[in-house]
């Protein structure tokens, strides 16, 4: 596997726990974490492979570190370079618009070339609506630690496997 970057709020506990597993599970030395709250876009494009930390915040919107993130890559070109997503978002609470961030943040990948993997499936969720569903699968890992948190290393470990084949 070659370099892979992720990136998420440092200031994100939640978050933070998850990345420190998602780390540990692609052997620390293959990532390299990035706190999206400083990063600025060099620190971005140096890498080949990407995994982004998005929680869904409100009734479905980036959170506020990525909205102020994201104009700075408005001219960059992704081609060739692989994306995995994750974010947490709660089913229950906002049905209507469940991980709508990692939707978002593919949305935006895929408008500038570069390609999205690590897409899993929708089974045993219960949602309205999302803008990461994509048929049966999202595009991405959704995880919802307010009422599936039991079933969140699972997710994750099967996840990781999955990015060990589908990243360059």
């Amino acid at each position: 596997m070659k370099d892979t970057g992720i990136f998420y709020s440092f200031r994100s506990v939640k978050t933070g726990q998850q990345v420190k597993k998602i780390t540990k599970l692609l052997g620390a030395d293959n990532v390299e974490a990035v706190d999206v709250d400083i990063a600025t876009g060099d620190d971005f494009m140096k890498f080949t492979n990407y995994i982004l930390a998005v929680p869904t915040w409100f009734d479905g919107e980036l959170p506020n570190y990525w909205d102020e993130f994201l104009p700075s890559l408005e001219e960059a070109d992704l081609k060739g370079k692989s994306f995995a997503i994750f974010g947490g978002g709660d089913q229950k609470g906002y049905a209507e618009n469940f991980v709508d961030g990692v939707g978002l943040m593919a949305e935006f990948v895929e408008e500038h070339g570069g390609s999205v993997v690590g897409f899993t499936s929708t089974e045993g969720y219960t949602f309205e609506g999302s803008r990461a569903q994509r048929g049966d699968q999202f595009v991405g890992l959704a995880l919802d630690i307010e009422n599936q948190a039991a079933l969140s290393n699972e997710r994750i470990e099967a996840w990781v496997t999955q990015l060990k084949k589908e990243f360059r």
